[in-house]
């Protein structure tokens, strides 16, 4: 994959987008990290994001409403969901609102590279 394509990992957990981000760049990939979704929406890279991987549950806006907020702007980028949490309803909904993968926590980093490869390809047909 070229080297612009930019990964944005939203995550009230640091440890987490911090161990997220390094595997990603170890990849190649140029990473952005966020604490939250409200700031990844108020951040320049909203509309340079090829891949956003987002928590499901964070304080604040949840990872499927940020997910409904970017269907309402427009915006097609691809998104993958981690939880620690998993919930077979909240699968089928951010599922069916066209979501790349819903991984739990704590995911094997290999599988996060091949969701990724699948995001970038869906996203660039």
């Amino acid at each position: 994959m070229p080297q612009d394509l930019r990964i944005s990992i939203v995550d009230d957990d640091e440890s987490v987008r911090r161990a997220t981000a390094s595997l990603l760049r170890a990849c190649g990939f140029v990473t952005s990290t966020f604490g939250s979704a409200e700031e990844f929406l108020r951040s320049p890279h909203l509309h340079d994001t090829s891949c956003l991987i987002s928590d499901v549950q964070m304080p604040g806006m949840t990872g499927p409403e940020l997910q409904s907020r970017l269907l309402e702007l427009g915006s097609e980028v691809p998104i993958i969901f981690m939880t620690a949490f998993p919930d077979e309803r909240i699968h089928r909904q951010v599922d069916s609102a066209g979501a790349v993968a819903y991984l739990r926590k704590p995911f094997d980093s290999n599988l996060m590279v091949e969701c990724v490869d699948k995001a970038l390809h869906r996203a660039h047909r």
